[in-house]
């Protein structure tokens, strides 16, 4: 038999970065995309003002955060999100072995986003290494904090669904609760100044739940977010205890305030605020800064744009608010 020797392919990109380029012609030209692909960096990071060498990664990896998630899921949730073949009797050295791997990652992905930061317009001269070591000091010791209000999400979850058996069933399989999971690890990422990877975080959940919650939103306790899929709440979005929404609905902004130049402004609080105990069903829309007030119930695939009192119910009939003018017609 023939022992053929191959380089491994991250080998192969060694050697092929030691030699002056790719080889010319050939049926796909690709020496010619390579260079013309190159000149297309080159053109945008000199209209973004980049320097022309960097070395290393210059931005958190969403490879590197899947895996920290993975740990922090089992961390928080280890007979359940954990390993298959964990016992009891091991849970704490489990935990703090994953915990160790895990924010030690994430200390990594924190730094990365604060030498981008100071890169591009922050202050090079701050001590990076202290301080996104104390952000993930910081991350860390809110952990026990964010297991309380996810273990009040999946009774929230269970108490409002029927069709659950199980609060296990509700963890291991509720896709609203896996993007809560994620949520509430973002946002706290988020509070403490790395909203980068914070939007990351949020990104891969999205990405397997179709539940799009900004990191930035603020969400109270026992939420639960029932089927969940087109569920859109934006940065601004503030979500009092005990709410319950369902798949499809959008917590929006109205509008976008703008320059003259027409840029959009950054920031401003432009999304709903939901008071306790609402209900909130499948398609409805609630856009702008406005409140739905304590109890109320939003019925399904409503359009709201206006504020609403406690105890409200709010149907399609009722929902709108427009006059007509009978000598237009509009």
């Amino acid at each position: 038999m023939t022992v053929v020797n191959a380089l491994p392919r991250a080998d192969a990109w060694g050697a092929a970065r030691a030699s002056t380029g790719p080889a010319p012609g050939g049926p796909l030209d690709l020496a010619g995309i390579v260079t013309q692909l190159r000149a297309v960096r080159e053109k945008w990071r000199e209209q973004q003002s980049r320097p022309r060498e960097i070395s290393g990664r210059e931005l958190p990896s969403r490879e590197a955060l899947v895996a920290i998630l993975d740990g922090l899921r089992g961390a928080l949730f280890p007979m359940r999100l954990g390993p298959p073949d964990l016992r009891q009797e091991s849970e704490d050295y489990y935990v703090g072995h994953t915990l160790d791997t895990a924010l030690h990652a994430l200390l990594a992905q924190v730094g990365l986003e604060l030498r981008y930061n100071a890169r591009f317009g922050g202050d090079a001269a701050l001590p990076l290494d202290e301080r996104a070591l104390e952000i993930v000091r910081e991350f860390g010791a809110a952990l026990p904090r964010i297991r309380e209000l996810l273990d009040s999400d999946v009774l929230a979850a269970y108490r409002g669904d029927p069709a659950a058996r199980s609060v296990d069933e509700v963890l291991v399989c509720y896709p609203g609760l896996h993007a809560v999971i994620h949520h509430r690890i973002a946002h706290r990422l988020h509070e403490l100044g790395v909203p980068l990877v914070a939007r990351i975080v949020a990104e891969l959940a999205h990405g397997a739940t179709g539940i799009d919650i900004h990191p930035g939103a603020r969400i109270g306790s026992h939420f639960f977010i029932d089927h969940g899929t087109g569920v859109v709440i934006g940065e601004t979005a503030v979500i009092g205890n005990n709410v319950r929404i369902y798949q499809a609905v959008t917590l929006g902004a109205k509008r976008f305030e703008t320059d003259a130049d027409g840029a959009l402004h950054k920031g401003g609080a432009r999304h709903p605020i939901v008071e306790d105990d609402v209900v909130i069903y499948a398609g409805a829309t609630v856009l702008g800064r406005v409140t739905i007030g304590r109890g109320a119930s939003i019925g399904g695939n409503v359009w709201l744009t206006r504020s609403v009192p406690p105890g409200s119910r709010i149907a399609q009939a009722n929902a709108r608010d427009d006059r007509v003018d009978e000598s237009t017609g509009r």
